[in-house]
């Protein structure tokens, strides 16, 4: 009982941070504070975090190479979706975008049936289908529109969902090798050496609000990203993939959706609408069946394991 009570309190910080998170994200941008510093303060938020996860494994760090080169990948790619995704929310609000990017299970199964063969059943192939009916809706744009502006949303949305998607695949490998606090580690390292990068796209020469509501509010925003984070791990050590993949995947969302139209004080076209819904429910089926793909991949590992020790 303490076991389930475990899981399902890290589960429910982990939708809570997430989903505040989500909705609050491109305020600091609106106040003047530029999206590149706001990559850079995301990335200072993970050390504290990292620390916590350090602590609670007794400073032991798994450094053998295929930990490093797992670990970076994972890193590199979860940074780069965060730094586009600063951009993207300048030209469309968090209701459409978070929605697209709960389909990233979209491109791990795809990938994981791609290179390692792998049969995602019915519920996989649904959950696909009705992911490319979310996009197309959401891309929907009545005339007079002032939800978004032009397609290129659309581009810099798919570069996050394209790389956290793979992310999640490069992790399906890392965390059969290593430790979760090892893989966090890393990725708090590849988000620190990307700075340089942010603020050489920074444009210094415009103004820039150091305010109370620019990079303090943005520090406060983004702890809440690298701590709902945390708690994911730990859900995922305490409680079973197939229940808590489609959870964590469906609900983040919802609660985005929920607190950036409440911000934004605007109902969205019925369309747009309906993609939102289709789009939860995308992430919902899909989840399940990652979680499902992963269960039996691991089974796989625990059968080859078995057959080697007899021989």
């Amino acid at each position: 009982m303490q076991k389930t009570r475990s899981w399902m309190s890290f589960v429910v910080i982990h939708v809570i941070f997430m989903g505040a998170w989500g909705a609050l994200i491109e305020l600091p941008e609106k106040n003047g504070f530029p999206a590149t510093l706001g990559y850079v303060v995301w990335s200072l938020t993970m050390i504290p975090a990292t620390i916590v996860a350090l602590v609670i494994n007794k400073w032991k760090l798994d450094y053998d190479r295929r930990s490093i080169i797992f670990g970076c990948l994972a890193g590199f790619l979860g940074a780069i979706g965060q730094l586009v995704l600063f951009f993207t929310l300048k030209i469309a609000p968090a209701y459409i975008v978070f929605p697209i990017l709960s389909l990233t299970p979209v491109v791990t199964i795809l990938l994981a049936v791609l290179f390692l063969k792998e049969s995602t059943g019915l519920i996989g192939w649904i959950g696909i289908a009705i992911a490319v009916l979310a996009i197309f809706l959401l891309s929907y744009m009545p005339s007079g529109s002032s939800e978004t502006s032009g397609y290129l949303w659309i581009l810099f949305t798919i570069i996050p969902l394209v790389a956290w998607g793979a992310q999640g695949f490069v992790m399906r490998f890392a965390n059969e090798k290593m430790k979760a606090e090892s893989i966090f580690f890393y990725m708090a390292v590849s988000s620190i050496a990307l700075i340089p990068v942010a603020l050489w796209m920074t444009d210094f020469s415009k103004p820039i609000n150091y305010g109370l509501n620019g990079p303090y509010l943005a520090a406060g925003i983004q702890i809440l990203n690298a701590f709902g984070a945390l708690c994911l791990v730990y859900a995922f050590r305490y409680g079973k993939a197939i229940i808590i993949a489609p959870m964590t995947t469906a609900l983040s969302p919802v609660l985005t959706v929920v607190i950036s139209l409440i911000i934004y004080s605007v109902v969205p076209h019925p369309l747009i609408i309906a993609g939102i819904a289709l789009a939860i429910l995308s992430a919902l089926l899909m989840g399940n069946a990652e979680s499902k793909m992963e269960k039996k991949s691991n089974i796989k590992v625990a059968e080859a394991a078995m057959i080697n020790e007899v021989k």
